[in-house]
């Protein structure tokens, strides 16, 4: 058990990573001939699992492929740039169009034409990939070659030409590198060089506030990946939901007979109690790491945001709900059980409490099935290899205590409540958050295909229906095909029932508007709603950094710097659910100078700027790449959406933060800001 335990610890320690800098995309570029007076440029992406690269043509929408050339010489361009590979195509709710894109892997052709004998191109791909939390700001691909034609207007030469021609030029992705090898070779003159003079700022103030901080950002960071906690919380919680049903509680009366009945040493006795609540958790976390090896978090995530999945989840917890309803029973078959807890009789020793604890697992499936498959379809969400794993941990904790306590002291027995009509309202109130929870799946598939059947207004006005329905059953408005005739509304009935139609009457402004900022992660996006009297945007008050950050010192104020992108599906939703609220709204117009950064903004740089990076020249042609480099170096990230708090002097005031529509957390991100720079000034 011991090393169980050592072996889970180093899963854990190994598998939570925070880092930010990220190479999701892989592209090679070749120059492919056939003896003839046209060839093909190919780019060859590979990409990772959970990304897309978007295709060409999609104007008005996300970042599309496209094909630039700097300088060409005996070439000419023979049409446009051509995807090939397996196109995806689906409407995007945020953009309300239509998107397409590659997953996997990707091919982009440009046809060429030789005009002279010898040639040379200098060109690069650029294009934009997403996953469903952050985006790439525009990446290019760069493509220099030059050499003989292989043929020109009908020239019968060919033999070495060919060969010439057909050597491959390999190019590495220009996405990005780890944020301590930019630390280390991105020298600051180069970053210097980066920047034109600013007429607020000297030329050497400049150069200071693009000096890499990047160990000073990541000393803010804390060690854990707080979202974990929650997931183990998350799944305490339902574990102890699940104690109270009626599947599972009767069973503990039967478990304390089991392990009296086996020895009379009271020392023993205990030693086995313990090994039984040892074996939930075992089985439990068993489970939850056989979802990942099958599934893998990526695909967990793909699943998670994919139409035709998140319609069978929204089913599949309506029959859940239904089942707790009293509609039907959900039970596996009653011949496994049973074999299982014969063997568990004729066995002895740990074998047989093992087997125990599976039977437990096994004849408890109805009421703690759904409750498991609702924890799993949530955590699937998140980008982390373990989460499944640490959320059936919290389950199995929670469901393991009461049982080792109960088989350690029997004589607890007498004082816990016997089972009864209470635990069929526990399996409806259960019935009714499935059906909650069920609305919110249904929304994802809804936002996939652009059916506006449930905008923000509509799910609200259905949990304002469900919640409200919840508070009648608990006042004993109504029953279920299962509950008692004579059931009454006793004294915790009735405070759940008041929480129920408070939280009700909670939601009912949210149908003009309010941001309801308790749910807003499970609400459909506010610009779906049709009816909105409630207006709280904020406005960066720059979209410049050396201009923001003059301003920033001149005022006395700390900075926000926004890296964000118009294409930016997640970048909008941030503004949407979290900008909206009147609170961070408030910080950030009044209390921080707010410079949002567009990584994928196309203005042209007054003139291009070589810079090194990574012991390589890059150009940076446009506005965008001025700030995704800046992204890169100054920061050790590059992708959006992308949050840091800066003093005026360029120097972090706390850890970045990116995708999380937490509300609560987002003021606690800005306010500890807030307060460091206070305390900067005041030093």
């Amino acid at each position: 058990m011991k090393k169980l335990i050592a072996i889970t610890l180093l899963l854990i320690s190994a598998m939570i990573g925070r880092a930010q800098m990220a190479e999701p995309v892989k592209f090679t570029a070749e120059l492919k001939t056939n003896g003839t007076a046209e060839a093909e440029i190919v780019f060859s992406g590979k990409i990772d699992a959970g990304w897309h690269v978007y295709s060409t043509n999609i104007s008005g929408g996300p970042i599309e492929a496209t094909f630039n050339v700097n300088k060409k010489d005996g070439i000419e361009l023979v049409g446009k740039l051509t995807p090939r590979g397996k196109e995806i195509s689906e409407f995007d709710n945020m953009f309300n169009m239509q998107v397409r894109y590659f997953k996997n892997s990707v091919k982009f052709v440009q046809k060429i034409r030789f005009t002279k004998p010898a040639y040379s191109i200098n060109a690069y791909l650029e294009y934009g990939a997403c996953n469903d939390e952050t985006c790439m700001p525009p990446t290019q691909v760069e493509f220099v070659k030059s050499g003989k034609s292989p043929a020109v207007a009908g020239a019968t030469e060919k033999a070495d030409d060919k060969a010439a021609a057909e050597e491959t030029a390999e190019v590495g992705a220009m996405a990005t590198d780890t944020a301590a090898t930019a630390q280390q070779t991105v020298a600051a003159d180069s970053a210097a060089t980066a920047v034109p003079a600013n007429a607020s700022l000297s030329e050497n103030e400049i150069k200071a506030l693009w000096q890499p901080v990047i160990n000073e950002l990541s000393a803010y960071d804390e060690p854990l990946n707080t979202s974990l906690l929650y997931i183990f919380l998350a799944g305490l919680a339902g574990g102890f939901l699940a104690l109270f049903t009626p599947c599972v509680w009767p069973i503990i009366p039967m478990t304390v007979s089991f392990f009296l009945k086996r020895n009379k040493d009271r020392g023993k006795a205990i030693r086995e109690a313990t090994t039984y609540g040892v074996s939930i958790v075992v089985i439990y976390v068993v489970l939850g790491l056989a979802v990942t090896l099958l599934f893998g978090a990526s695909a967990l995530n793909a699943l998670s945001t994919n139409a035709v999945f998140n319609i069978f989840f929204c089913l599949l917890l309506i029959v859940f709900a239904a089942s707790f309803f009293g509609a039907f029973e959900i039970t596996l078959p009653s011949s496994w059980s049973n074999k299982i807890d014969r063997k568990s009789e004729s066995t002895s020793g740990i074998l047989s409490i093992f087997l125990m604890a599976f039977t437990l697992v096994l004849v408890s499936f109805s009421c703690t099935g759904p409750i498991i498959g609702l924890l799993l379809v949530a955590v699937s969400t998140q980008d982390n290899i373990i989460a499944p794993t640490i959320g059936m941990f919290g389950f199995a904790v929670a469901l393991a205590i009461p049982f080792t306590l109960f088989a350690m002291f029997p004589s607890l027995l007498k004082s816990a409540p016997k089972s009864g009509g209470w635990m069929n309202v526990i399996k409806v109130v259960l019935g009714f958050i499935e059906l909650a929870f069920a609305l919110k799946f249904l929304s994802v598939a809804d936002l996939a295909y652009g059916w506006h059947i449930l905008d923000r207004e509509t799910f609200i006005a259905l949990w304002i229906a469900i919640f409200g329905l919840l508070g009648l059953y608990l006042l004993g408005m109504f029953n279920f095909p299962h509950d008692d005739e004579n059931r009454r509304t006793n004294v915790p009935q009735f405070f759940l029932a008041l929480i129920s139609l408070a939280f009700t009457v909670y939601m009912v402004p949210g149908l003009w508007g309010a941001p309801l900022k308790a749910i807003s992660a499970f609400t459909p996006p506010m610009n779906t709603q049709d009816f909105n009297l409630y207006k709280n945007e904020v406005h960066p008050r720059f979209k410049d950094f050396e201009a923001g950050m003059a301003a920033a010192r001149l005022e006395g104020k700390p900075v926000m710097i926004d890296f964000t992108g118009f294409g930016c599906v997640n970048c909008r939703e941030m503004e949407a659910a979290v900008w909206t609220d009147a609170n961070v709204a408030d910080m950030l117009n009044n209390k921080y100078v707010l410079i949002s950064l567009y990584v994928d903004d196309k203005t042209p740089l007054d003139q291009p700027i070589t810079v090194t990076e990574n012991g390589k020249q890059r150009t940076l042609r446009t506005v965008g790449d001025k700030w995704s480099y800046l992204q890169r170096v100054k920061f050790g990230a590059n992708t959006q959406p992308f949050y840091v708090l800066l003093d005026n002097e360029g120097h972090p005031l706390t850890g970045s933060r990116s995708y999380d529509k937490d509300i609560s957390e987002y003021l606690k991100f800005l306010q500890t800001g807030l307060d460091r720079f206070k305390k900067k000034q005041a030093e």
